[in-house]
């Protein structure tokens, strides 16, 4: 039985995992872990359905030039291949010819190391990762804030102790349920939910206060939050004294957000944002967490930025029990960044344009600091470049499935198919492992040890349970044989405690601090949470008590101007698209579609009755999505949970993406997967005409 991780969301949920037949595994709970006590979502239950799979890749793919089809070769041909084809490359067109992308679930180790093997070994600035996608907006707005970034600056447990929690764009029972018996418990204690949200999910049913804004209008109803506090004198003024800045700009500006005007641009009725503002008003200790329905909009940091307003407002971060948190997406989306495979960002949560930085980093590493390169193009801006004038003629991408995930997917994909090379380590074909050139088979969760850092900040230890079929490799072996063959001047170590002990040191100092973190300390105390700069540091759970990680110790007021959705609805694409997920299914679904215990209904479009009532929509009948730039079809579900205005489409299958808008935020670079005009309508059935008796005979006549 080996002690690990669930591979999914950033609960990183405790299991058991112990051996199942010849190739198998079972999960099992894991109770003493205190993230979870021992609960799983369906998901974490049936996580070992792909190993021993048909569809697991287990040798390297080469793309056959005259023929276009992939045939299997050995490790070396392959690693030898790409190695030569990115040195030409480069010799070519320069550095910054080859590109990485990596991703949000790939353990501390493997973005480490991809930092790392791209600043280095390629020299290329351009790098980055699908965690861009994810809570980048929030990341944005807490450094901004508060001067750090970690998702939660408290354990997930103390939403239990809050008076009010108020959830902004998260389905938390879907997406992690486990961490739903957090709210469960709250109102037993008589706490209150307040969920804001444009559909009613069963975590909006779980809520005292449901509140159904139009999409992408979350920061106008944080405005009029702003509003009502300080006319109500709600606002805490001993503490925005003694611990922030900039309070009377913000003051000014919310000062225009009145009720009614807060409800015409918001659709929230002014008694429901009167109950939600006494609610606030009247608690000792209130929580504002938001989620992607907030975030990923091309406003998402200024929206992240007026909710932060609204508890430093009430003064709750830094108090027991209450502030402003993250509910980070992916399963190592918060460990992910801080530790190099981000464009501006080296290991630490270091800044790469940082001239102390970069020494320390680069003493680490043991190379000149001048080698280093610069900061790189943003996930979206570095896809759009591929193949173009002064754009990477190469990408090599580790753990994430683009052609589904990325916003206008389509012209994503296109962009990948203009590549010179295109490498993908990946566990299964996924679609975008479909248009590489070469295909590296790579180990998966139970096949590997490596840490991950959940929501909380709390490092964990994911522990090798079984090992990995034959043929299969760590993309730390990858990365190693790669920089071997690229003749790196520094050295790749490939087994993961080493890689930490080193990640330690390049990070002491920064502000995601893991120098005092060891593998033991990590298994002794179930996890241990960043900063914790020595062995002898109990680590932080809690932050801001004292002060904020700012310069004077003050969290900032910032004032974030509303300037609405990038798309508006007009009368060619009248309606709202927006998109999230479903409980059996993860992400870009590469790994859950494949497992058979997973229901894989596909796509669907979700709208209310009166819309479907107007467009002719029947129960299960397809129906065409339009927005500007392109159009899918699936079957429709008629719902009265969502506004009458707006369509819902899951995001976990080919479709949607190819929609949505790839407007970006102008500070997280995050681009706007929740909101854009959209037209729906009817998919007419085509019916093969009747034949004619003339033709076909009658049955008097034969």
């Amino acid at each position: 039985m080996t002690q690990s991780h669930c591979p999914y969301c950033s609960l990183q949920c405790g299991m058991q995992i112990s051996r199942k037949g010849r190739a198998g595994i079972e999960i099992g709970a894991w109770e003493e872990f205190p993230v979870n006590e021992g609960a799983l979502c369906r998901k974490g239950w049936t996580a070992g359905g792909l190993r021993g799979s048909r569809e697991r890749l287990t040798f390297p793919l080469v793309r056959d030039r005259a023929t276009g089809e992939l045939r299997a070769v050995g490790w070396d041909e392959a690693l030898d291949l790409v190695a030569s084809r990115l040195l030409a490359l480069q010799e070519a067109h320069g550095k910054d010819a080859v590109a990485v992308f990596g991703g949000g679930g790939l353990t501390n180790e493997k973005a480490y190391q991809l930092g790392k093997f791209a600043r280095v070994a390629l020299g290329t600035s351009q790098i980055d990762y699908n965690g861009r996608w994810c809570m980048s907006s929030a990341a944005s707005a807490g450094n901004q804030a508060f001067g750090v970034d970690r998702g939660l600056p408290f354990p997930l447990v103390d939403v239990e102790q809050a008076d009010v929690v108020v959830l902004v764009g998260s389905n938390l029972a879907e997406t992690m349920p486990p961490a739903a018996r957090h709210l469960d418990r709250l109102r037993e204690r008589g706490g209150k939910v307040v969920v804001v949200d444009p559909r009613l999910t069963p975590t909006g049913e779980r809520a005292d206060l449901f509140l159904q804004p139009v999409p992408g209008t979350d920061l106008a109803l944080a405005l009029g939050v702003l509003h009502l506090l300080d006319a109500q004198g709600a606002v805490d003024e001993a503490y925005v004294a003694e611990r922030t800045t900039g309070f009377d700009d913000v003051r000014r500006a919310a000062a225009a957000w009145w009720p009614e005007r807060v409800e015409r641009t918001t659709g929230v009725a002014t008694d429901e944002l009167r109950s939600l503002v006494t609610l606030l008003a009247g608690a000792d200790r209130v929580m504002v967490l938001t989620a992607r329905g907030a975030e990923q909009h091309a406003q998402g940091t200024a929206t992240v930025l007026g909710w932060i307003d609204v508890a430093l407002a009430l003064g709750m971060p830094g108090r027991p029990y209450a502030g402003y948190g993250c509910l980070t997406g992916q399963g190592n989306g918060q460990g992910g960044r801080e530790h190099g495979q981000k464009a501006d960002q080296l290991p630490g949560y270091r800044m790469i344009d940082d001239p102390a930085a970069r020494a320390h980093v680069a003493q680490v590493w043991g190379v000149d600091p001048d080698s280093l390169p610069g900061k790189g193009r943003s996930a979206y801006e570095l896809l759009d470049s591929l193949g173009q004038d002064g754009g990477p003629k190469a990408l090599l991408v580790h753990g994430s499935n683009i052609v589904v995930s990325a916003p206008n997917a389509t012209r994503v994909t296109q962009r990948l198919e203009s590549l010179d090379l295109l490498v993908v380590c990946d566990i299964v074909m996924s679609e975008t492992a479909a248009l590489a050139d070469v295909v590296l088979p790579v180990t998966q969760w139970a096949e590997e040890t490596g840490t991950m850092t959940n929501l909380e900040g709390r490092v964990i230890l994911r522990q090798q349970a079984i090992a990995p079929p034959e043929g299969v490799r760590s993309d730390l072996d990858v990365i190693a044989g790669l920089a071997e063959r690229l003749g790196s001047p520094a050295a790749f170590a490939t087994e993961p405690e080493e890689i930490f002990e080193e990640l330690g040191r390049a990070s002491a100092g920064g502000k995601a601090d893991y120098a005092g973190i060891s593998y033991d300390r990590i298994v002794r105390e179930k996890g241990v949470f960043w900063p914790c700069p020595t062995p002898e540091h109990p680590g932080t759970p809690r932050l801001f008590a004292d002060e904020f990680a700012t310069p004077d110790g003050r969290a900032r007021f910032l004032v974030p101007a509303y300037t609405g959705p990038a798309e508006e609805p007009d009368p060619s694409y009248p309606l709202h698209l927006t998109t999230g997920r479903v409980l059996a299914q993860y992400q870009s679904g590469a790994q859950t579609r494949r497992i058979r215990d997973l229901t894989d209904e596909g796509a669907f479009v979700e709208l209310h009755p009166m819309l479907a009532d107007r467009i002719g929509a029947v129960e299960g009948r397809a129906v065409l999505v339009r927005t500007r730039r392109g159009e899918m079809s699936a079957p429709a579900r008629i719902v009265t949970t969502i506004r009458p205005d707006t369509v819902f489409v899951p995001f976990h299958w080919v479709g949607v993406n190819r929609l949505t808008n790839d407007a970006l935020d102008p500070s997280s670079r995050m681009p706007e997967f929740k909101v854009c005009a959209a037209d729906v309508s009817v998919v007419e059935v085509r019916r093969a005409p009747a034949r004619s008796l003339e033709t076909t005979g009658s049955a008097a006549g034969t």
